[in-house]
């Protein structure tokens, strides 16, 4: 009997029992422990920011790299770009701060908050009231949602809610929104674990006639 409700289970669902009921709590630990595992990523995206107050959407795409420790890479259709090359963390925004280009000095903590999946997956239950928010099939990919708050005050959005593979846990879905309204929608259309990344990958070259903003002592150049 057990093993005819598991088959049943598997052609209602596609997934057996078991993995549908699994907890909130197992869902983002699993997804923590997959990410952390990585040494290197490669993701394409899709984005719809949506701004309530004026009503307007914008739509764009890109691709985003990650190679331990500290290299980080996010390059939009648009010509916008993000890059921490270790020592350095450059935001370079032509699209809506065009002529600038605004440089920080690197630190885990200032990096780590430009990228997605570190932002909902670095301690997660520490940071986090994590609980269920369903499932759904996603490009032919099984997922489980699960809604993230923040339990102190978060300036990088004040709710989440991220798809969780079920597969190799990896986020192929997730939204939020910050505490200005903004809401952010994002896709993950392609996923590559653990590819061959050369440092170059992660350098950032100002463009020539473009000004330095160094966030850090106020000085423009």
């Amino acid at each position: 009997m057990k093993k005819l409700t598991y088959l049943v289970g598997i052609a209602l669902t596609g997934l057996p029992i078991a993995a549908r009921a699994q907890s909130a709590d197992a869902i983002i630990d699993r997804a923590a422990a997959a990410y952390a595992r990585l040494n290197s990523m490669r993701a394409e995206f899709r984005q719809t920011l949506t701004n309530p107050l004026t009503g307007n959407t914008q739509t764009t795409s890109g691709v985003i790299l990650r190679r331990k420790p500290n290299l980080l890479s996010i390059n939009f259709e648009s010509g916008d770009r993000v890059a921490a090359d270790g020592t350095t963390l450059w935001f370079y925004l032509p699209s809506s701060s065009p002529g600038q280009v605004i440089r920080l000095p690197y630190s885990g903590d200032n990096a780590n908050t430009v990228d997605p999946a570190n932002q909902f997956l670095d301690s997660p239950r520490t940071r986090f009231t994590v609980s269920s928010a369903g499932s759904a099939d996603l490009g032919g990919r099984a997922t489980h949602a699960i809604t993230l708050v923040p339990k102190r005050p978060n300036s990088a959005f004040t709710s989440a809610k991220v798809w969780i593979d079920d597969n190799d846990s990896s986020i192929r879905q997730f939204d939020l929104e910050t505490a200005n309204g903004l809401r952010r929608h994002v896709v993950i259309t392609s996923f590559t674990p653990n590819p061959a990344l050369s440092r170059a990958s992660f350098q950032f070259s100002v463009p020539k006639g473009v000004k330095v903003v160094d966030q850090a002592s106020g000085i423009t150049f």
